[in-house]
């Protein structure tokens, strides 16, 4: 008896492999030529885009959804609407570049290498997370230096390397970034500083907290592009060319990226009682990142819609799996609360500074 083989009406060989689109053109500060205004997109590059913002943006309504049931405790700050600048940076850089992230940490994990397990793990606090549960922080404008830092290091080991280093618009104000603005420019640093304008801070419109909200140009020396934020395309070529200038030892460059959070601050913050449920809704109807990638698909024949509700179901189930994942992944033993504070493992005896090293779990 012979095989029946079924075939699909529809192949790969109907898709349209490559299109190329017109991207809003970027403001520039203290440069005569900036990012192009067209960008190539493969098909494949457009499916793997689509699932990763797809993906993020699952994670991050089951996250809000878990945290609601009191199984996620206290800070959670989600990242749903900014999905095209963690997959735009990603892949405008090298896998081997270093990046440190902003407040809304979670796109990056995944972006940088994180499993959708591993990242809702340690939202639950267990011990098969990517930080053993140990991973709360509250980063805002001090991790710039840093960044500065890991470039430093990447300039002084002589490596063809750079570091991206993130703040929101509510960070944008404090006095240590404006520092190191001016070390990054002395030195000649190989560093992206990139401010993801989300239009509000902690609850705050930027026109109400800065006297000029034009970021991009707040490093005064430094050069700087103003992306539409929202682009994954726009994004990612922005972040190439901001890549190319610190490559070619130009210093360091900055980046403001224009997009917006569809939650409130933090899971406090219902998000409607300083901008209207209108305004929120204009952005999703009119901007969203992933129903704009979604558009330039289908219209120009790279992806079809049933493939697309395809991958939408695959990740769907990634998510379901994980969150099921992150409810049962047991916290790790209370003896190992303070195991990362030393470089030395196990810490060296120093008398007060680790209470926590005799207390057992009892649960």
């Amino acid at each position: 008896m012979g095989t029946r083989v079924v075939v699909s009406s529809r192949t790969y060989a109907d898709f349209t492999p490559q299109a190329t689109f017109d991207i809003k053109k970027c403001d520039l500060h203290r440069l005569e030529e900036g990012p192009p205004q067209q960008a190539l997109l493969t098909r494949e590059e457009g499916l793997s885009y689509y699932r990763t913002m797809q993906t993020v943006r699952r994670m991050e309504l089951k996250a809000d959804q878990l945290y609601k049931q009191k199984i996620i405790r206290g800070f959670c700050h989600l990242y749903d609407g900014q999905e095209a600048c963690a997959v735009g940076i990603e892949t405008g850089i090298n896998r081997t570049d270093h990046l440190i992230t902003a407040y809304r940490a979670h796109g990056y994990t995944l972006t940088r290498g994180g499993t959708v397990r591993e990242i809702m793990a340690e939202l639950t606090g267990g011990s098969q997370s990517c930080a053993s549960g140990e991973g709360a922080a509250s980063p805002r404008g001090r991790v710039v230096p840093l960044g500065a830092g890991v470039a430093l290091a990447c300039k002084y080991q002589g490596r063809n390397e750079l570091c991206v280093t993130l703040y929101g618009d509510g960070a944008a104000n404090q006095g240590q970034i404006f520092e190191t603005y001016n070390m990054a420019a002395l030195w000649k640093l190989p560093c992206i500083f990139i401010c993801e304008n989300n239009k509000y801070g902690m609850g705050t419109s930027v026109e109400r907290a800065a006297a000029s909200t034009d970021y991009y140009k707040r490093g005064d020396f430094i050069p700087g592009i103003r992306v539409d934020g929202m682009d994954v395309l726009c994004v990612r070529e922005a972040t190439k060319f901001a890549a190319e200038h610190c490559r070619a030892g130009k210093g360091p460059i900055l980046m403001e990226l224009q997009t917006y959070r569809y939650h409130g601050h933090s899971m406090s913050d219902p998000g409607v009682s300083y901008r209207t449920r209108e305004e929120i809704q204009e952005v999703r109807s009119k901007s969203d990142p992933i129903s704009m990638l979604k558009e330039r698909m289908l219209s120009t024949n790279m992806a079809s819609v049933d493939e697309l509700k395809e991958i939408d179901v695959e990740v769907r189930k990634e998510i379901e799996d994980a969150a099921q994942f992150a409810t049962t992944d047991p916290e790790p033993p209370l003896e190992e609360l303070c195991n990362h504070i030393f470089y030395n493992d196990p810490p060296i005896e120093v008398r007060g500074t680790n209470p926590w090293s005799k207390l057992k779990s009892v649960s």
